[in-house]
């Protein structure tokens, strides 16, 4: 894929977010105990599994997963005509374009700013999954979870999410 040079600034942090994740699983696993967190609930953990790659790196390989399509999202958004720049329909309303299920951005601008906020989006769940290994390549297969895991592990992706959508919407005529 090849990045348009704005995009690819807001890309770095993902870039080292992902690489943080590899570098420090990658440390981490020959010290993981025999069993593993499988499930966390809100007791804490309430599964186990056998220490195995795939098991250990599943936030991992979940997060190069998502960051690959929320990259290719906010690409595919930047490349695609905004309405601005798209020919008028005659009729009762000339120059409003008719939308469709997948609108375009207003402008370039909006295109930009709907890119970015995908990027920061994706930014916001490799911190989330950060907080998650911290549990899952622990020394000592402990159940106990601490009380403030789970806000660590909601509020980024969620913060996420409204700029996202606030970016989506800015720029838009109701």
């Amino acid at each position: 894929m090849v990045f348009r040079r704005p995009l690819l600034f807001w890309f770095l942090p993902n870039a080292v977010l992902l690489a943080t994740l590899v570098v420090w699983g990658a440390i981490r696993y020959p010290h993981l105990p025999d069993r593993i967190p499988d499930h966390i609930g809100v007791d804490g953990v309430d599964a186990w599994t056998g220490r195995s790659i795939g098991n250990a790196f599943v936030l991992v390989f979940l997060y190069a997963g998502v960051t690959a399509l929320i990259t290719a999202c906010a690409e595919m958004t930047l490349r695609r005509a905004p309405r601005d720049e798209l020919p008028g329909e005659a009729g009762p309303h000339p120059g409003r374009v008719p939308s469709s299920p997948a609108d375009r951005p207003a402008g370039r601008a909006s295109a930009r700013r709907s890119a970015r906020a995908l990027l920061v989006l994706n930014a916001c769940i490799g911190a989330s999954f950060l907080f998650g290994c911290g549990v899952l390549w622990r020394s000592t297969p402990d159940p106990e979870v601490p009380a403030w895991l789970f806000a660590a592990l909601l509020l980024p992706p969620l913060a996420g999410t409204v700029l996202t959508v606030a970016a989506a919407m800015s720029g838009r005529k109701c």
